[in-house]
């Protein structure tokens, strides 16, 4: 089953954002378009010939702050451009726990949960990242976990 992928432009996702948060937004300068999936199903995609992207994934839930505090920071350092950490292939995918109960059973209690997808379609959950962390900090570990 392919992923169903939206793209939401900056200006639109800080609109959806309450007040406190979309000066992250502002702040990061974040531009172009943002690739956030919304589904429960997950394909990594076939090779077309074209760059192969590497894909994140995020397991959160509504109404969990620290996930939403989490997708914002990294949304801003998959979008921050320049430096030596820049993350110019990497998509991101949000996933929603309740929809999905082997999702809920594996994750309801440790939520939010970055992963990794690798090259054969499985995922390695990355370490904790704190959504208090600077973005460079948060860009600078991405890319670390893909180098390795």
């Amino acid at each position: 089953m392919a992923a169903f992928v939206s793209s939401v432009s900056a200006a639109a996702l800080a609109a959806r954002l309450d007040p406190r948060r979309a000066w992250v937004m502002a702040r990061w300068s974040i531009r172009g378009p943002l690739v956030v999936a919304a589904t429960a199903a997950f394909s990594a995609g076939g090779g077309s010939g074209e760059e192969k992207r590497r894909q994140l994934v995020l397991y959160t839930k509504p109404g969990c702050c620290l996930c939403d505090g989490l997708e914002e920071k990294l949304h801003a350092a998959l979008s921050l451009a320049g430096g030596p950490h820049s993350l110019p292939s990497v998509d991101l995918q949000v996933r929603d726990i309740t929809g999905n109960p082997e999702w809920e059973r594996l994750y309801q209690y440790e939520i939010p949960v970055l992963a990794k997808v690798l090259p054969d379609g499985t995922e390695e959950t990355l370490p904790r990242l704190s959504p208090r962390l600077r973005v460079e900090l948060i860009q600078k570990k991405i890319a670390s976990a893909f180098e390795n």
